[in-house]
């Protein structure tokens, strides 16, 4: 591991706990907006006539959102310090979840989530520099609990969307919009923390604006291999999880679930992501090569594949937990981020290009789903799809996890 620079704004435990809070509570909300619509795509898809081109375009809006809007954050954050804009990420997640409860029709609808989504973009890209800026020499446990607040939001949220949709008269607005409030108390908290530690970010932002040179001379990330292995391997991830979480209701529903249980099938999916999410950061810090994580988060995903063609409803619950399994590709691509830049300067340059490259790679898979879905009128071709997605990430994991930083490359490159 090399030796991270330190801080010349310290902080004291207090603030440390303050912003530890913060940064939990936002990842709860990076999730919730894309995991309660999935739950209830049902009845939206029926209220506002949908066709499946529709809705596998909303299901696959996310990372499409997540790769164009991210870009942002760094350029916000230069400019104003990532906290006082992760506050503001949070403001739009709560308008966008209010706002599209009171949709209309599709139009306004999508307008809506592409509103919340934008708030969650730069919140996924800001996260690992919060952590890299702020806590330089406790990465793995710091991300490993922002990672797990991002499962516990997604799977809390995944299992109680329809119980709770139910609970408030069986309107799907009323069911959507109620995750609005988890997105004001992190708006509120978001602010507490801008205006608590004012002087310590501004001490913050001095010292890095003093020291930009370190992402001046690392020049473009389209041009580094690391990064690139880090964007693919991203974007396989994202894409799979997307799926799953836009899909996995439906297919169940499709296949004779009822529709509590398959969302309660979704929320086991991203549940068992919740501990994993803690332990898969703190093992792959201690790997100076994360190829085994990789593989064998890829063998698990292939073998709930082929339950699920060979015995979709018997084996359900068993299916649901190993694609959960799979899915710790996600703490592990996030931690991979912190992992190969040497400053917070490279990892917010690797972030950006990793989760946007990443996400704009993911967004076709969510679309493809649904499309194969509609003109073949089986889930056969959709899982097949994935599938393939699965042997794709591995593949390209297994390069991402190598012991180099995006530092080295460049290095090469220049020699």
């Amino acid at each position: 591991m090399p030796d991270f620079p330190k801080n010349r704004a310290t902080l004291s435990k207090g603030s440390g706990a303050l912003l530890i809070l913060a940064i939990i509570l936002a990842s709860l909300n990076l999730r919730p907006a894309v995991t309660s619509l999935g739950s209830l795509l049902d009845l939206v898809i029926g209220d506002l006539q949908m066709n499946g081109f529709v809705a596998g375009m909303i299901t696959g809006i996310p990372p499409l959102c997540f790769a164009l809007l991210g870009p942002l954050a760094p350029r916000l954050a230069g400019k104003r310090g990532p906290e006082l804009v992760v506050a503001s990420a949070m403001g739009a997640v709560l308008l966008g979840i209010a706002l599209r409860a009171v949709a209309p029709g599709t139009g306004f609808f999508l307008l809506c989530t592409a509103l919340a989504l934008a708030g969650i973009a730069v919140g996924n890209i800001l996260m690992p520099v919060l952590v890299k800026r702020w806590f330089p020499g406790k990465i793995g446990i710091v991300t490993g609990a922002y990672t797990t607040a991002v499962a516990l939001g997604a799977s809390g949220v995944a299992g109680v969307a329809v119980p709770v949709n139910q609970m408030l008269g069986g309107n799907w607005r009323v069911g959507l919009g109620f995750w609005a409030i988890l997105a004001l108390l992190a708006l509120v908290l978001w602010l507490l923390v801008y205006f608590g530690m004012r002087n310590q970010i501004a001490a913050q932002q001095q010292h890095l604006a003093s020291n930009s040179n370190d992402a001046a001379g690392i020049g473009p990330m389209s041009k580094n291999a690391t990064a690139w292995w880090v964007a693919l391997f991203f974007g396989g991830q994202s894409a799979v999880a997307y799926i799953f979480m836009g899909w996995l209701p439906k297919i169940f529903i499709d296949l004779g679930v009822s529709p509590a249980f398959a969302g309660s099938l979704l929320a086991i999916l991203l549940g068992v992501g919740v501990p994993l999410s803690f332990v898969m950061p703190a093992l792959a810090a201690k790997f100076s090569n994360q190829a085994p994580l990789v593989i064998f988060n890829g063998a698990v995903g292939i073998i709930a594949i082929i339950g699920m063609l060979l015995a979709p409803v018997q084996g359900a619950v068993l299916w649901a937990v190993l694609l959960g399994i799979c899915g710790s590709n996600f703490p592990l691509a996030l931690t991979m981020i912190g992992l190969k830049a040497r400053t917070a300067a490279g990892v917010s340059k690797l972030s950006t290009f990793g989760q946007s490259a990443g996400y704009l790679l993911a967004f076709p898979g969510p679309f493809l789903v649904g499309v194969l879905h509609e003109t073949s009128g089986s889930w056969v071709a959709p899982m097949w799809l994935i599938a393939g997605l699965i042997v794709f990430q591995t593949l390209v994991g297994i390069m991402a996890g190598r012991p180099r930083y995006i530092e080295d490359t460049q290095l090469e490159q220049v020699r």
